[in-house]
């Protein structure tokens, strides 16, 4: 059987075999603290629930109109005024099955066989995977603390080649859970634009912000094409429902292609969504925010005990981005070690970064801290048997 030569350029998520294993040492028998899946544990919100239950009663389950329901774009056009002072068009919202949907809408509009994308190393997989199934190429950009763990314009300007077309960013960044300020995604908004390509933002952890107050590529970047998600933020994961800010000039083709790839998000977790913006629903994601907040102090503290507390903390999202590299120079084999011998699992950092992955994990604080404190320890003790061996 002949396989189209784009499945070369994507790669294993590692992690899922890595998940698989943790379920099967649960289903052993084995105590085990799962730190590798970027899904917390709270529910989601009841509220979200009954207004799915509600909408099931009332028979809400044919197609609507392939860009989302009118009324949950005018929500989410609501959000982005409450929170950033911004009067955004609602026929400028699409509504996707997942962020990912949106994502893979962008990636057919905006780059073809032949163009190239720009975005951080490390990122979250599927965004170099997606550009690559539209026969892109994808050219990594490494950073570091030095540049917060994103792109900036300078990097931009230098990286930028005669066929790039785009440049994408994620803010907060999976793995990192790092921040672009305003001034910043001005600067490389203004950056991509005097060399007449596109900006992709990838804000699916927006609202996830710890030290600073949340900041959107809509305030700043008109132009920009931004990417949201109920399944963070909102506690929505297998709701399956996202959506994209994009320019006015794009809501025709977008709509055609929506049309053509998912002809309409799911109905149910459209209705269900709306009770996502209520006031008494905010309140408790702030709660959670704030219980996210606290989980990642708790983390951060106890790898400062055994001195590997990152350079930099993030300041959003929910993980944190680890150098083990006095351990290890290869983090799958350190990841699976680390499950079989204290039953850890975190993800290896070769999932997101092509260059210098092998020296990185990524933990997520998506437990609570008594579990998230007998991991460290667990690790610490893990750490203490690699020293002698």
């Amino acid at each position: 059987m002949f396989w189209s030569e784009r499945l070369d350029a994507v790669q294993p998520f590692r992690v899922m075999g890595l998940l698989e294993a943790a379920q099967r040492r649960e289903a052993a028998g084995h105590d085990v603290i799962h730190l590798e899946i970027g899904e917390p544990d709270f529910p989601t919100p009841a509220a979200v629930i009954e207004a799915g239950r509600r909408a099931l009663d009332a028979g809400q389950t044919r197609y609507t109109p392939a860009c989302g329901l009118p009324a949950l774009r005018e929500a989410i056009a609501s959000h982005y005024h409450r929170l950033h002072g911004v009067d955004i068009d609602p026929a400028r919202i699409i509504v996707t099955p997942g962020a990912s949907g949106a994502l893979l809408l962008a990636s057919q509009l905006l780059v073809q066989r032949g163009d190239r994308v720009l975005m951080a190393d490390p990122t979250y997989p599927c965004n170099r995977h997606f550009m690559a199934l539209a026969d892109a190429a994808v050219d990594t950009v490494a950073v570091g603390p030095d540049s917060g763990w994103q792109l900036d314009a300078s990097l931009i300007a230098r990286h930028w080649q005669a066929r790039t077309r785009l440049a994408m960013l994620a803010t907060p960044s999976n793995p990192t859970g790092h921040m672009l300020s305003a001034p910043q995604l001005g600067e490389i908004a203004a950056a991509v634009t005097a060399r007449e390509g596109a900006l992709l933002v990838d804000e699916i952890y927006q609202g996830l912000c710890y030290d600073l107050d949340p900041v959107s590529a809509v305030t700043c970047a008109p132009q920009a094409f931004v990417v949201n998600s109920f399944s963070k933020y909102f506690g929505m994961t297998g709701w399956r429902l996202g959506w994209m800010v994009a320019p006015e000039s794009a809501i025709e083709p977008l709509t055609r292609l929506a049309q053509n790839i998912f002809l309409a998000p799911p109905t149910l977790s459209q209705h269900a969504a709306l009770a996502a913006f209520t006031p008494d629903c905010r309140e408790e994601l702030e709660a959670r925010r704030r219980a996210l907040a606290g989980r990642r102090d708790a983390l951060l503290a106890a790898l400062a005990s055994l001195g590997l507390a990152p350079a930099l903390p993030p300041q959003g999202a929910f993980y944190v981005w680890l150098d083990v590299s006095a351990y290890t120079d290869d983090s799958q084999t350190f990841c699976h070690r680390l499950l079989e011998a204290e039953n850890v699992a975190i993800t290896p950092g070769v999932d997101f970064a092509v260059t210098g992955g092998e020296h990185y994990v990524r933990i997520a604080f998506t437990t609570d801290v008594a579990r998230l404190e007998e991991a460290v320890a667990r690790i610490g003790r893990f750490l203490a048997s690699q020293e002698g061996a």
